[in-house]
């Protein structure tokens, strides 16, 4: 298996309900590290920017809307088979077709306001990484 890094969001409605300590307890207690975390509020651009690819769907302006209300946690996880792992974590989009263990069935509030985000493939994690953080702020685990 592959060390890997990967990147993450607990959203504003996650941090809202400050759970913020369960949810990194359950990166870290699946084989997770945090590589870098910064706690910020997302600028609108930046937002528009990070989710560009659903520019065209129906429900941007309002996701957008949602990532900008409030502070958000942005992590570089790292571990074995990152991308993969934390998926797993956060579990399925629906909160109501989650696992019971999963961040999401226990955090979210809905498919939209869904408490975390987390890359999709090894080249998203890059990109994504590559838009929050620069490489001094990412820590050297391996």
């Amino acid at each position: 298996m592959a060390k890997e890094k990967t990147f993450s969001i607990i959203k504003p409605n996650a941090m809202k309900k400050n759970c913020l300590g369960d949810i990194i307890s359950m990166f870290e207690g699946n084989g997770l590290k945090i590589a870098a975390a910064k706690l910020t509020k997302i600028p609108k651009a930046k937002a528009e920017e990070f989710y560009a690819e659903h520019k065209a769907r129906p429900f941007f302006g309002e996701l957008v809307s949602f990532m900008t209300s409030g502070p958000v946690l942005l992590l570089c996880l790292y571990g074995e088979n990152a991308v993969v792992k934390n998926r797993e974590i956060m579990g399925a989009t629906d909160p109501k077709k989650a696992e019971p263990w999963t961040v999401r069935y226990k955090f979210a509030d809905s498919i939209g306001e869904n408490a975390v985000h987390g890359s999709d493939s090894q080249a998203s994690a890059q990109r994504e990484l590559n838009l929050f953080f620069s490489p001094e702020e990412i820590c050297n685990l391996g």
